[in-house]
């Protein structure tokens, strides 16, 4: 039995006393109110844990249990996970490799049953593994599952596929949330995505997307991730409809991770001048409430899932930690990786870590583009801080490389390569954005299906970054002129044995080898991921062709 001494947040009451909580066996078992001594003490602020209410955990590249050490040492108590990059490599093989290394640090997770994988697949994509509706009837019955994961693919939801639907009936019929993902959806076509029980979504992108969607009936999940940012137009919402607001991350890079999580976004709305109050439901509160969570709300019976702050201003520090009764962060304190033993460049060989590559290296004709005076060319182009793409239609006048439309500094090849059949061929297309003079970036983190995909100046330049990622069986990799850096993934070609913070300056050596090469994007690696996702408007590239996300329908070149 332990005893934790403070001024105690009752996110339920509204209010702050003095008082002490006493933990026994995982649990609150008494909440006393009494006089803190006055000795010179600085007493702590006990309030409730953060919580993730979307997030893609692969996408820190660091194992389960490594991304719960970091994300607890900012006050995160639990995540609502969904599976869906390592399910795209592996499968169901995927989501329980997520769940079972999730047990090796004291944690709280909601997993999500993927709902599309892949996400388009068929004749647009190729995937490691599908997720069918009979998969997903089976994972909905499991206990270790609370949710369906993202509904990607929502006009099968509105037409009415028969796939889809099934997916849909399995969540209601086993009593759990369906999270949707539905970009730009509005009117009539936002309310049948709605009826048909999904009811969340972190893809509003504007105000008005955002208050459509609660007046749907869904809870709206803003998101400030690595790429994708939509806090500053999204936050009116914590004061307008307080009970229909959460936060999360969504995709968050390792780099990121390390400086903070769900306790920068209670910062930000904190110095915006939001209600206190209204700012724990959406940090705290709102998640258990609509996930059905037992994760406690610091009142008698509860989980002692809690941290301690310093004051409730938006200068906070996060002082320690407590889930399930153990301190697992302390301020004072270092808590070391509990990770398998691993040498500094990878793996030490003696673990055996779930993976799915077999592509095969590339040789320069494979990836040598024939362009010419009259031909048309399809661009995309990109915008720092956005998963969505333009899609530009050029006639080149003159010579390809120099004086078209867009310079060849300005536009780039990009490449994509099957990484699950041998001997494939690769797709290549033009992007402009990036900004790459003298290099490139490669990587096998490309949403969903997590092929590789990399961008570079000359296919000199190319073809190294690309073999080298082959060589690796996954990582991303990044060129400037003679130097190269990269970081070897072997966990599904997605996530990386290493601690968490070498993790992140692994990372943060690859984005600065990318503005050598001459790209000055905040996240150059996440950005290029997100051009293989054949969900999100408005032109994409996958393994098998380039893609019309708008109009969903092949790019004929």
């Amino acid at each position: 039995m332990k005893s934790y001494k403070g001024h105690i947040v009752d996110v339920i009451r509204r209010e702050v006393f003095d008082g002490e909580l006493v933990v026994d066996n995982g649990r609150i078992v008494e909440v006393k109110r009494c006089e803190l001594s006055d000795n010179g003490k600085e007493w702590p602020y006990l309030m409730p844990g953060f919580i993730d209410s979307h997030v893609h955990i692969e996408s820190s590249m660091m194992a389960t249990c490594e991304f719960a050490r970091v994300a607890a040492s900012h006050g995160t108590i639990g995540v609502v996970a969904d599976p869906h990059e390592i399910a795209n490599v592996l499968g169901v093989e995927g989501v329980d490799y997520m769940i079972e290394s999730g047990k090796l640090m004291p944690f709280n997770y909601c997993f999500a049953a993927p709902s599309c994988v892949p996400a388009c697949g068929g004749d647009i994509e190729t995937s490691g593994a599908v997720l069918d509706a009979a998969c997903v009837e089976e994972l909905m019955a499991r206990d270790d599952i609370g949710v369906l994961g993202e509904m990607m693919y929502y006009t099968g939801v509105i037409n009415g596929d028969p796939e889809v639907w099934r997916k849909l009936c399995a969540a209601q019929a086993n009593g759990k949330p369906i999270d949707g993902h539905a970009p730009g959806l509005v009117g009539d076509d936002r309310q049948r995505y709605a009826l048909a029980g999904i009811s969340t979504d972190h893809e509003c992108a504007t105000i008005e997307e955002g208050r459509a969607c609660i007046l749907a009936g869904m809870k709206v999940i803003i998101r400030e991730g690595s790429a994708a940012k939509d806090y500053e137009k999204l936050n009116p919402l914590i004061s307008e409809s307080p009970n229909m607001v959460m936060l999360c991350t969504d995709d968050c890079h390792p780099d990121d991770l390390i400086r903070g999580h769900i306790n920068l976004l209670v910062k930000r709305a904190l110095d915006w001048g939001h209600n206190f109050w209204n700012i724990m439901m959406a940090a705290c509160v709102n998640a258990q409430r609509h996930y059905r969570l037992d994760w406690g709300l610091l009142q008698e019976g509860d989980m002692a899932n809690f941290i301690a702050v310093d004051s409730l201003n938006s200068h906070f520090r996060v002082l320690q930690t407590v889930i399930k009764g153990i301190e697992v962060y302390d301020c004072n304190t270092t808590f070391g990786s509990l990770l398998p033993s691993v040498h500094n460049d990878g793996i030490d060989g003696t673990y055996e870590y779930p993976n799915k590559f077999v592509a095969s290296p590339l040789k320069p004709e494979d990836i040598h583009t024939e362009l010419k005076v009259s031909d048309t060319v399809h661009i995309m182009c990109v915008t720092d801080g956005s998963l969505y793409t333009g899609h530009d239609v050029v006639k080149i006048t003159g010579n390809p490389f120099e004086d078209s439309r867009y310079p060849w500094n300005e536009v780039q090849k990009i490449v994509v390569l099957n990484r699950y059949v041998p001997n494939s061929r690769p797709v290549m297309g033009l992007v402009r954005g990036f900004g790459l003079t003298n290099g490139a970036i490669a990587g096998s983190v490309a949403h969903d299906c997590h092929n590789i995909v990399a961008i570079g100046s000359s296919d000199e330049y190319l073809l190294k970054a690309i073999n080298r990622v082959i060589e690796m069986k996954g990582g991303q990799v990044a060129i400037a002129k003679d130097d190269m850096v990269d970081l070897a993934l072997p966990i599904a070609g997605l996530m990386s044995p290493l601690c968490g913070h070498e993790v992140a300056y692994r990372c943060l050596r690859l984005c600065e080898m990318a503005r050598q090469a001459g790209c000055s994007m905040k996240a150059p690696f996440i950005t290029m991921a997100f051009l293989c996702l054949p969900v999100i408007p408005e032109l994409k590239i996958t393994d098998k062709h380039l893609w019309d996300s708008l109009n969903m329908k092949i790019v004929e070149q």
